[in-house]
């Protein structure tokens, strides 16, 4: 398993991870990498590990290049365990390296590991090392996406080493982006961007004002999983400040569960009423649909119509789920609406407007209720409510798009 070179003395060492389904509860598809790379300078330097269970392909790759006992610099950029689980194995054959992080990180991984021969010297953004012909300059990234986060810049090369920002859940045999299709990673970025940095939207226009405040000329995005942007680093950036701005395409998606087929067919009322205003629509059944992609659709799109049936006066539990999920995401910029059948109670309908609501999006109101199996009168109304909901649609999603290009 051989290391592959990305800039002149930088190599890949990192793992391909084929087989993984299931990312902390978010389906992966295409399986992930867990990227980390070694400089070939005066000094020796290793940033970022790979999961723990890869760690002997990683090694592997280093000892192409070097014996890895003369590692004299370790750099850990984020410490969760995807890229931080090997440190242990890395600082026990390393002995005489010196790793740098940020303060949390060191918190961090004294909790992890038996820190107590490791010598870790604490950085924060603007501090440099010098390797030899290269340079090191650190810069924080706290809540991208965690706490103890920093990204690495090679000064000479023009490479930004970006732990989990610009990342992407998707293996491949090829280490870069001019050799993937672009509509695939488009979707990769995105489906990344909504199920784990949405909450960070703020931030993240934030951090990529102070990286251009600093004047940094990146040539070279080298993300913690997924591919290496060489051809257009500059593409993921735009892409980044555009969901972060809460960008959207104008359409709807419809994420819906059912018990006997009323609510299923109250959707399709739903939809044609949706169609007929000429706006875009996609259906999601969530009993049959990984959570995170309905995310990444929802995501995608400025309207959001939830359909659920009432059980124990209450959500459906996967649309509950779905919710909740959402929730924690803190989603912005969207306009949500809701709808349901019932048998000898409501309830469904009226907790998941109050949800939606409680995420501070706008929600139209009141939602669309049918008691049991809907008739040609329900099927009209739920016909109108689609049309009613898909102007409002566009006539947020215009007002939206004005306030971010002004």
């Amino acid at each position: 398993m051989k290391a592959k070179q990305i800039k002149p003395g930088i190599y890949w060492v990192g793992a391909i991870d084929w087989n993984v389904r299931d990312f902390h509860g978010y389906q992966t598809p295409r399986g992930t990498t867990y990227n980390n790379f070694l400089i070939m300078d005066r000094k020796i330097t290793l940033v970022d590990t790979v999961k723990h269970d890869f760690a002997d392909v990683m090694f592997e790759r280093i000892r192409c290049l070097t014996n890895p006992e003369k590692i004299q610099v370790a750099v850990c950029n984020h410490i969760e365990m995807d890229h931080a689980g090997s440190w242990d194995k890395v600082m026990s054959v390393a002995k005489n390296a010196t790793l740098y992080c940020t303060e949390r990180a060191k918190e961090g991984l004294e909790r992890h590991f038996d820190t107590t021969s490791w010598d870790i010297q604490v950085v924060g953004t603007g501090d440099r090392i010098k390797l030899g012909d290269k340079t090191l300059l650190f810069i924080e990234t706290p809540m991208l996406h965690w706490p103890d986060s920093m990204m690495t810049y090679v000064e000479e090369d023009r490479l930004l080493i970006s732990q989990d920002a610009f990342g992407q859940h998707y293996a491949q045999a090829v280490l870069f982006d001019d050799l993937v299709p672009e509509g695939v990673l488009e979707d990769a970025v995105i489906d990344y961007y909504a199920n784990i940095l949405m909450p960070f939207g703020r931030l993240i226009k934030a951090k990529i004002a102070e990286l251009q405040k600093l004047g940094l000329e990146i040539d070279m995005i080298a993300p913690d999983h997924g591919v290496i942007w060489r051809k257009n680093p500059e593409k993921v950036i735009r892409m980044y400040l555009e969901m972060a701005q809460g960008r959207a395409e104008e359409g709807v998606v419809i994420v819906y569960d059912t018990m006997w087929h009323s609510t299923e067919r109250m959707c399709r009322a739903v939809l044609d009423g949706i169609l007929e205003e000429g706006m875009y629509a996609e259906v999601i059944k969530l009993r049959d649909t990984p959570m995170s992609v309905a995310i990444k659709q929802f995501w995608k799109y400025r309207g959001l119509l939830v359909g659920t049936p009432t059980l124990n006066n209450l959500m459906f539990p996967t649309v509950a789920e779905f919710l909740q999920h959402l929730r924690g995401l803190r989603p912005y910029a969207r306009i949500a609406g809701a709808f349901g059948s019932y048998g000898w109670g409501g309830g469904g309908v009226r907790e998941a407007l109050s949800i939606l609501k409680s995420m501070k999006l706008e929600v139209v109101e009141p939602g669309y209720e049918v008691k049991y199996r809907p008739g040609e009168e329900d099927y009209q109304q739920g016909y109108e409510f689609g049309r009613r909901f898909a102007q409002k649609v566009r006539e947020y999603h215009r007002r939206v798009e004005k306030e971010v290009v002004s």
